[in-house]
């Protein structure tokens, strides 16, 4: 099983949080208030500095409208959780754009498997 260390997986949570916060177009500030914390408190969560609890990490995706396990999944090294990852990405892009990344990831892939 891999292993990552506390302070890596903060910040891999941390910069999650910070790019839901962003697409949903909310502020620090915003975040804060509802979750009825401070505005430090977010962006230390943001920034890695603290990884939210479990409870949190809930209250965190209601606010985005996303699935908790999204808040998680970024940090991940499953590939389950990349492709998942990579699904909610491919989500938001028009067929066109969908296709133009999946050829561009496939060529990449060709190539680094070729060593």
């Amino acid at each position: 099983m891999l292993e990552i260390d506390e302070k890596t997986l903060a910040g891999l949570v941390g910069r999650a949080i910070a790019r839901q916060r962003v697409r949903c177009e909310l502020t620090q500030e915003q975040v804060a208030e509802r979750l009825g914390i401070g505005n430090e408190a977010v962006s230390r969560i943001e920034r890695g500095i603290v990884i939210p609890n479990i409870e949190r990490l809930v209250a965190l995706a209601e606010i985005f409208g996303c699935e908790t396990a999204d808040l998680l999944t970024e940090a991940s090294a499953r590939p389950e959780d990349q492709a998942r990852h990579l699904r909610s990405l491919l989500a938001t892009l028009d067929s066109d754009d969908r296709q133009l990344v999946m050829g561009v990831v496939e060529s990449l892939v060709e190539r680094l498997a070729r060593g």
